[in-house]
């Protein structure tokens, strides 16, 4: 550690008391994989990349391929509040020839980034990452206080998790990340933190980020955190929401922002907004990954009186029902996403399918403020959204836009991928389908 330069991730170590260092990536499926690098190592380690089995992770290797080698991003270095003398760092995956390695879920969104800014635009993002706190087992939640029909919001329940909820937001504070609210969500056991938008790929890395800190946060505190889509059949699932807007290549001028325009979106804003529309239903396969999603976003009414998922491909404006919300000029929610998709790849295909948006001028069509839930659309207006994952996937292998877009390494990885866990869970034999069939 005594040679190395002022700046380097050892340097570091020495001025924050670091000892460790995680360098972590997020497979296809979103599992976090991660070494732990002790200090004294690290510089070499970040210069030369540390080794990992492709095969090992999910990420379409087989155990005949070379090692690859995930090179940490030291620009995007996060302190560990509650055992500070670690620090996370995400990193990209490239083969040992040096070539990267084209389905890592970081590399394909900073690809898309790239495409965007070749058009002279980027891409902001902020996002709503819903939770559960859960007992230990993950089978009820931790709250037995927690019963109310309407729980959002609810004061007694918020504070009795106050321990978790301000260790996870004052993280988010020592870091920078300009946290503003905290609340606890329309479901029993359900909290939401939100923090400030920023580039698409500082807050992937932050939600990757997030999504370790409230786990293991949770565990310090004896309660299990889970981001699953539909944990309880009866509550509301797990949603993120994700906010976005087109701005000019420095960043300073928001290219969706037009107090001329309807509800204060420009043409362009419009455009983007059909691209969207238009890959919808392929869009699922990635904002919609697990077999479990499709039991939020085509759920019956839960015990709150509302999914707060939407069923259809259509927009509206303040109102939560569809599945894009323009809550304010200059920007639109995508209601569509679930706690299960990638930090990465969610926001890569849907630049990739607003960019398509763009370059097309893709008309989104009208606007419906009806009340999805209770007046809902007449058959054929809009389409629906699909009812499975294997649905999505075939949805997604046809698109004309998100495979080209995301580039075909990926495509054939993910698309192989998630046809094995659908054949898994086809082949699995339920509880439910004994106790109704066993007798026919």
């Amino acid at each position: 550690m005594s040679n190395s330069s002022p700046n380097s991730l050892s340097a570091i170590a020495r001025a924050r008391n670091i000892r460790y260092f995680m360098i972590s990536f997020t497979d296809l499926f979103g599992v976090q994989r991660a070494k732990l690098v002790p200090a004294e190592s690290i510089d070499a380690i970040a210069a030369n990349g540390a080794g990992f089995a492709g095969f090992a992770a999910w990420l379409d290797q087989s155990p005949a391929d070379p090692d690859i080698l995930a090179f940490p991003d030291v620009d995007r270095l996060f302190q560990l509040s509650w055992r500070p003398d670690v620090a996370w760092l995400p990193a990209d995956l490239h083969r040992v020839d040096g070539q990267p390695l084209e389905q890592a879920p970081r590399l394909v969104l900073k690809r898309v980034i790239q495409q965007a800014a070749e058009m002279g635009l980027r891409v902001k993002t902020g996002v709503e990452c819903e939770y559960f706190l859960l007992s230990p087992s993950g089978e009820e939640i931790s709250d037995a206080g927690d019963r109310q029909s309407k729980p959002c919001y609810d004061q007694q329940a918020l504070m009795r998790r106050y321990d978790v909820i301000r260790e996870i937001c004052d993280s988010m504070i020592a870091l920078g990340w300009g946290p503003y609210q905290n609340d606890h969500e329309d479901a029993n056991g359900q909290f939401e933190m939100n923090w400030t938008y920023d580039d698409a790929l500082v807050t992937a890395d932050r939600q990757a980020f997030f999504k370790y800190m409230v786990k293991s946060i949770a565990e310090k505190h004896s309660l299990r955190a889970t981001f699953m889509p539909k944990p309880f059949a009866h509550l509301t699932g797990n949603g993120c929401h994700v906010h976005f807007s087109v701005w000019d290549s420095a960043g300073d001028t928001n290219l969706f922002a037009d107090p001329e325009g309807e509800l204060g979106l420009s043409p362009l804003a419009y455009q983007f907004l059909g691209g969207v529309l238009h890959s919808a239903e392929a869009l699922c396969a990635i904002a919609n990954p697990t077999v479990n999603s499709y039991k939020r976003i085509n759920a019956p009414v839960t015990t709150s009186g509302a999914t707060w998922s939407p069923n259809t491909v259509s927009y509206s404006g303040n109102n939560r029902t569809h599945m894009v919300r323009i809550p304010e000029p200059g920007r639109f929610e995508l209601r569509l996403a679930d706690g299960a998709a990638n930090p990465y790849l969610l926001p890569a295909a849907l630049i990739a399918a607003g960019l398509d948006g763009i370059a097309h001028k893709r008309d989104p069509g009208p606007r419906y403020d009806n009340n999805s839930y209770t007046e809902p659309l007449p058959p054929g207006t809009v389409p629906q959204l699909p009812l499975y994952l294997l649905e999505a996937l075939r949805r997604f292998e046809a698109s004309p836009v998100l495979p080209q877009a995301l580039g075909p390494a990926f495509t054939q990885a993910y698309l192989k991928l998630q046809r094995q866990a659908w054949n898994e869970y086809s082949a699995h034999i339920s509880t439910w389908e004994r106790e109704t069939t066993l007798d026919c």
